[in-house]
C-alpha cells in the first residue's frame, strides 16, 4: 500500500495538470536591439562597445535578457533592421530623428580637433588661419563617400587640396574598424584630424604617442552645419511604449550610463542637468547615411 495520503496525491495531481495546460512560469522578457558587430567604440559582436554595456544597463533594469541583430551600420542599417521587425532598440542614433521615436539624450558630444601633444597645436577654430597650412584628415561616410560636417565647413573656406579623407563604412569594407584616422594622427600621417568626439575620446586613450582633444569651433558653422550632436536611443516610430520604458530606465540609471561614457573616453558637451535640449538633425556618426 502506498504511503502517500489521498489528499496530498490529490493536490501534486492537481499541480501538474495546472502546469500541462499552461500554468507555467512565463518567458523572460527579452530587448531585442539592432546594433553594428564591428564598430568599436560604440558596438561590437563581443558586447565590447559602450553602447553595449549601456543596453546591458537598460536591460537590468527591466529585467530583461539581451538578444542582438547585427548589422553593418551603413547605408539601410534601420530599413533592414528595426522597420524589418527583427529588432526593436536602437542603442545610438541622433536625438529626434524623422524616421525613428527616440528618448530624450543621454549624451551630448561634438566633432573635435585631434593632433599630436608634442606638435603643441592649439588650433581655436575653423577659421584658424593654420589650417590652410596643415595636412588635415575628415572622416566620410558611406560607399558614396558623404562629407561630414567638418569637411564642409573646411571646403566652405576653400580648405581642400590639403585634406584627405578617411572612410568609416562604404561598400566593399566593413564599418569599421574607425580608427585609422586617429592613427594617421598617431604616426605623423596627418598633422590634425577633425573627428568625432567618442572616436576620437576612446582610440586616443589607447594611443603611444600622447594626442589632444579640442572641441571644433563654432558649434554650428553657419546657419544650417552643426557639430554637436544630442545623441538618444530609437524605436519605431508607433511604439512609444518601449521608448517611454526605455527613457525611464535612463533617467533612473543616469550614473551608472555616465559611468561607462567616462571610461570610455566620450567627450560631453551636455547641458546642465535640468535637461538636454534636443540638438540639430544630423549626426556625426554613420547613422546619417545608415538610416536612409
Amino acid at each position: 500500500m502506498s504511503s502517500v495520503s489521498p489528499s496530498f496525491a490529490s493536490v501534486a495531481l492537481a499541480l501538474a495538470a495546472t502546469l500541462a495546460i499552461g500554468g507555467a512560469p512565463a518567458a523572460a522578457r527579452e530587448l531585442r536591439v539592432c546594433a553594428d558587430p564591428d564598430n568599436l567604440p560604440f558596438s561590437d559582436a563581443n558586447a565590447g562597445g559602450f553602447e553595449n554595456k549601456v543596453v546591458a544597463i537598460i536591460a537590468r533594469d527591466l529585467g530583461a535578457s539581451v538578444s542582438y541583430t547585427w548589422w553593418a551600420q551603413r547605408r539601410g542599417f534601420i530599413r533592414n533592421t528595426l522597420r524589418a521587425g527583427l529588432c526593436d532598440l536602437v542603442p545610438g542614433t541622433v536625438a529626434g530623428m524623422e524616421m525613428l521615436r527616440t528618448t530624450a539624450p543621454y549624451y551630448r558630444s561634438g566633432y573635435v580637433f585631434l593632433s599630436r601633444e608634442a606638435d603643441d597645436r592649439r588650433i581655436a577654430s575653423l577659421d584658424d588661419p593654420v589650417l590652410k597650412s596643415l595636412r588635415i584628415g575628415v572622416q566620410l561616410i558611406g560607399e558614396d563617400g558623404d562629407n561630414t560636417p567638418p569637411a564642409h565647413a573646411l571646403a566652405r573656406r576653400g580648405i581642400v587640396s590639403n585634406v584627405r579623407g578617411f572612410l568609416v563604412a562604404g561598400k566593399g569594407r566593413r564599418a569599421g574598424p574607425v580608427a585609422p584616422i586617429v592613427d594617421a594622427v598617431a604616426t605623423g600621417e596627418i598633422d590634425v584630424a577633425l573627428v568625432w568626439g567618442p572616436t576620437a575620446g576612446y582610440f586616443a586613450k589607447s594611443s603611444p604617442v600622447a594626442l589632444r582633444i579640442a572641441p571644433v569651433r563654432p558649434r554650428i558653422d553657419g546657419p544650417m552645419l552643426p557639430m554637436v550632436f544630442d545623441i538618444s536611443m530609437g524605436v519605431r516610430r508607433e511604439d512609444d511604449r518601449l521608448r517611454a520604458e526605455i527613457d525611464a530606465a535612463l533617467q533612473r540609471r543616469r550614473g551608472e550610463v555616465d559611468a561607462v561614457l567616462a571610461t570610455y573616453g566620450v567627450p560631453r558637451l551636455d547641458p546642465p542637468r535640468s535637461g538636454i535640449a534636443k540638438g540639430p538633425a544630423g549626426t556625426g556618426a554613420a547613422a546619417g547615411s545608415a538610416a536612409r
